[in-house]
């Protein structure tokens, strides 16, 4: 058992936003039925003493689903939850939305497999420090490590376990369902925004202390990216082709496997691949560059010094926690790979949204130039 020497030493230390704006954050559950939506809201907001902090992990309950998922023993779960269950986010639950005329552009975010809507919390924290609001989804496919639902008799719920690939099925066709579902999620996150920004509210919406309807004056919907990491990067890439408001996409270590070939002529619009060193495949890789020859304007670049789980929360775990976890982790500083990842995809957005902001400043980090980056895709030993 590798958990109770950690001590106090077992924290986590997720970084705050390091953009103009303070940032607020709540949830949003739609509907009664696995068919509904669940995401975690990050939006600049007016800063009040004596905000909370949310917990990093929402419940006990996924601590369980992450034990079962990256250490195969759900037994650990009282022993992950002892490690990391006090952890919280640096930013301020239910505080209210700050005012823009012109309106922020939304990002809706996918997470990866085996992952949750808060494990993203530095990524999204960061863009919205620069003012976009970032919806991040909780998907309902079977890939997070858990989640659930609340049915319409008051006080019930649904969990809803992750799966792995069932004994005889081929994973392509399991995963390629899940990433339709995914994808169409992304949609339906857009639509719930639409509606709101129509005026309309959904019945359905759970009330969490926070009203939605703030968002009506103060969302641009002509400027709208959707982004993912792993599952959620190709995620990111199909719901490009589901749904044309999605101006661009930014796929973090894209796991492209599961999107089948006939699909890729279709996709319309840019996509920034940020690839970590050491988990793709030269086969994955192929598939980003069909997608390069066909459009100008997509990316690839590699942050050289990082490993896969390096694009998540987990890369602020201490490093004894994180290599029992996950392995080696890359020698770059994790502080200096979120920089360099939402800069890179703050330039892009930049370009593809049309923002009048300074992110043009790191422009040159989409051509792969800067300390540890470089473009394209080197082959490292794959993880995969």
């Amino acid at each position: 058992v590798f958990l109770p020497r950690l001590g106090m030493g077992g924290m986590l230390a997720l970084p705050p936003g390091q953009g103009p704006h303070q940032v607020g954050c709540t949830d949003v559950m739609v509907g009664h039925t696995q068919q509904g939506l669940f995401l975690r809201l990050f939006y600049p907001c007016l800063p009040r003493a004596g905000a909370v902090q949310p917990l990093w992990i929402p419940r006990p309950e996924y601590c369980g689903g992450l034990a079962d998922v990256t250490l195969g023993r759900r037994w650990c779960s009282a022993l992950l939850s002892i490690a990391i269950g006090s952890c919280r986010v640096p930013v301020s639950w239910n505080e209210p939305l700050k005012p823009c005329s012109s309106g922020y552009p939304l990002i809706i975010f996918s997470h990866g497999l085996g992952a949750f809507r808060t494990l993203y919390s530095s990524t999204c924290t960061e863009l919205a420090s620069w003012g976009f609001v970032v919806a991040a989804l909780e998907h309902r496919d079977r890939s997070a490590a858990t989640t659930y639902f609340c049915t319409a008799e008051a006080g019930t719920e649904e969990w809803i376990p992750f799966q792995r690939v069932p004994q005889g099925q081929k994973e392509f066709y399991f995963r390629n369902k899940q990433v339709h579902q995914r994808a169409r999620e992304c949609v339906r996150a857009l639509r719930l925004f639409q509606g709101i920004a129509g005026g309309r509210t959904d019945p359905s919406i759970a009330h969490q202390g926070w009203d939605l309807s703030v968002l009506k004056d103060n969302l641009d919907l002509t400027k709208v990216a959707v982004m993912g990491h792993s599952f959620g990067g190709v995620t990111a890439v199909l719901a490009l082709v589901k749904e044309p408001s999605f101006r661009c996409a930014v796929a973090l270590d894209a796991w492209m496997f599961p999107l089948e070939n006939l699909l890729y002529p279709e996709v319309p619009k840019p996509v920034l691949f940020i690839n970590t060193e050491k988990f793709q495949t030269p086969e994955s890789v192929a598939k980003m560059k069909r997608l390069s020859c066909r459009n100008s304007q997509t990316r690839i670049v590699t942050v050289l010094g990082t490993v896969h789980e390096d694009q998540t929360d987990f890369a602020f775990l201490p490093g004894r926690l994180f290599s029992r976890i996950f392995g080696r982790r890359g020698p770059l500083d994790p502080h200096e790979a979120l920089a360099i990842t939402s800069r890179a995809a703050l330039a892009f957005l930049q370009r593809h949204l049309e923002l009048q902001e300074e992110f043009g400043q790191w422009d040159e980090l989409l051509e792969g130039v800067g300390a540890s980056v470089v473009p394209g895709a080197p082959f490292g030993p794959s993880r995969l």
